[in-house]
């Protein structure tokens, strides 16, 4: 069984309030690379910022995100990824047409269902690292709820609902699945 499930979607989603949740109740989560990548580099003045050099940005998480899931695969259990290898190979792909998404996909796999937080204008915010509008979180989701099918993932849409609930009805979809394998 893949235990790395990922979790993506739209920016301001929720993602990191639900992994959050699934931590407090016992399960690895790994935190969005893009996220780390960006308070490394404001700490250390670099540049690979995605609104100063979005390619190396992306490259970036990219490494980052597969050794995450090497990491991974060394857990029992589930693990939870906030965003992951295909999100970054997805945006690099798409800013610079290199066509890498299907190989490097192919050779990373992760669990065959992927949850996807929709666009949820009520709770989406900017902070210190996440400076993009709406509008581009929304082409993003787009642009990222078309690739996963592509890549042979069953996606999942979750429900805007209390992030306890939200976290219960992912569980709930990996144990029915668990049950009928």
């Amino acid at each position: 069984m893949n235990g790395s499930v990922l979790i993506s979607g739209c920016s301001g989603g929720g993602k990191s309030t639900l992994l959050a949740e699934l931590a407090a109740r016992g399960h690895a989560v790994v935190e969005e690379p893009g996220r780390r990548i960006v308070k490394q580099e404001i700490e250390s003045g670099g540049t690979a910022l995605p609104w100063a050099d979005m390619a190396a940005f992306a490259r970036r998480a990219i490494e980052m995100a597969i050794a995450d899931h090497k990491a991974a695969r060394e857990q029992a259990g589930w693990t939870f990824f906030d965003r992951g290898l295909i999100d970054a190979v997805a945006a690099l792909q798409h800013l610079t047409g290199e066509p890498v998404l299907e190989k490097l996909s192919a050779a990373h796999r992760y669990h065959p269902r992927v949850f996807l937080t929709p666009p949820w204008p009520e709770i989406y915010t900017t902070d210190p690292e996440r400076r993009h509008g709406f509008d581009e979180a929304v082409a993003e989701y787009d642009r990222l709820a078309a690739v996963y099918p592509t890549l042979g993932y069953d996606v999942v849409i979750l429900p805007k609902i209390e992030v306890a609930d939200r976290t219960d009805f992912i569980l709930d979809c990996l144990s029915r699945e668990t049950r009928q394998q």
